[in-house]
């Protein structure tokens, strides 16, 4: 009885495995980021992904944090760059807190004073301070090579760096994202003690931090020397409530 059980459960997990296949949407070509692209199969989880890897960051909470921790060393650099704007999640909150703030993107998604601009063709910051949630396609070690955070650490112009990336982002070592990181290691980091919903569709399946370079961190780098501290943030507390 079992070794007949255990046989029909198999064909039903095929059957439904295939179901699953069929319902898969394809990933349009000719996308003007990435250009025309193979003629493959593409993996549910890539054929998902949404245009230029937009995710709005939602809700405003992880920028509060943030300023509410490192407001003080933010308002010394006089002006933020978000690089990635989309639809101004960020944007709005450091303006809100009384920050200038340059905003530009690869596409206009509706943020008020920004720019159309080519992250990759800018050659200097336009601000000292840049914060942003980059596309994860471009800054992760699989697909990007960590593209986004090269071409960050060649600017001039910055002394504060941000980045909004998953928790374990920086534990990838293909494609030299892990050499990149130990050379240019980061300052700190917070990991975030709630999960933000980037698609708004309820249940965000990860854990997210804000990584941060600051050029003023005189640590040293390599093996043996200084390594990024850990640091934590809340949803809510009581450094944010000037900020909501």
């Amino acid at each position: 009885m079992f070794l007949v059980w255990g046989a029909l459960m198999v064909a039903s997990a095929k059957s439904l495995f295939r179901a699953m296949r069929a319902t898969a949407q394809p990933v349009v070509a000719g996308d003007p980021l990435f250009g025309e692209l193979p003629d493959h199969k593409v993996p549910v989880k890539d054929a998902l992904r949404r245009a230029d890897d937009f995710y709005p960051t939602g809700q405003p909470e992880a920028i509060r944090a943030l300023l509410a921790h490192d407001g003080t060393r933010i308002a010394e650099c006089g002006a933020v760059w978000e690089p990635a704007c989309g639809d101004g999640a960020l944007v709005r909150p450091i303006r809100q807190a009384g920050l200038p703030c340059v905003a530009s993107d690869l596409v206009d998604r509706g943020c008020k004073d920004s720019s159309v601009a080519d992250f990759f063709a800018t050659t200097v910051s336009p601000a000292r301070a840049i914060i942003t949630n980059p596309p994860f396609c471009l800054i992760n070690a699989r697909d990007g090579k960590g593209a986004w955070l090269r071409h960050t650490l060649e600017l001039p112009g910055w002394e504060y760096l941000a980045l909004l990336l998953s928790a374990d982002w920086p534990f990838a070592r293909i494609n030299g994202l892990g050499d990149l990181l130990d050379q240019h290691p980061f300052s700190w980091v917070y990991y975030m003690r709630w999960k933000l919903d980037f698609t708004g569709e309820g249940s965000p399946p990860q854990r997210n931090c804000w990584y941060v370079w600051d050029r003023r961190d005189v640590r040293g780098h390599g093996p043996g020397m200084a390594q990024p501290s850990v640091r934590f943030m809340d949803r809510s507390d009581g450094r944010q409530g000037v900020l909501i």
